[in-house]
């Protein structure tokens, strides 16, 4: 368990959920977007360049309907392009996983069966991915995946 600070991200997003697989046609739709429109040099006030996958806005469990967003850290959520969204992740505890493989043969994917597998207390206010400098080569990238858990006594 890890305890992260809070921070903001901006990008696009899409409403989606885990029923009738919508979730693993809408995400790689986003991703495609988010490369083809060139999200990533259009955002304002980014800390880097690291790339965020953000899952928010839960509406129950992971089978109910969220909002994924791909987007960056900002510094501030002052000036946010028409066609994004800008969120804030609280503070929180989260259980790190780090997914190693071909991410073109669904290695997070996998990674995300598992942890709806596990019987973690989680709360269901944002999880996410990071995709740093070990994720720049997608055929052995490592991916960083958070999911946020209630805290333990």
């Amino acid at each position: 368990m890890k305890k992260l600070e809070a921070f903001h991200l901006v990008g696009i997003s899409v409403r989606t959920s885990n029923q009738d697989s919508r979730a693993a046609q809408d995400i790689p739709a986003l991703w495609q977007k988010f490369m083809a429109e060139q999200t990533l040099a259009r955002i304002p006030n980014k800390v880097d360049s690291t790339i965020y996958c953000a899952y928010t806005e839960y509406e129950g469990d992971h089978m109910k309907p969220y909002t994924a967003l791909i987007g960056c850290k900002v510094s501030s959520l002052d000036d946010i392009p028409a066609d994004m969204k800008g969120i804030s992740i609280s503070s929180a505890n989260y259980q790190h996983y780090n997914p190693k493989g071909n991410l073109s043969e669904g290695v997070v994917y996998h990674q995300w069966l598992q942890i709806w597998e596990d019987d973690l207390p989680r709360i269901y206010e944002t999880d996410f991915e990071v995709y740093g400098e070990k994720a720049q080569d997608p055929t052995s990238a490592e991916v960083d995946i958070y999911v946020g858990i209630k805290p333990t006594n």
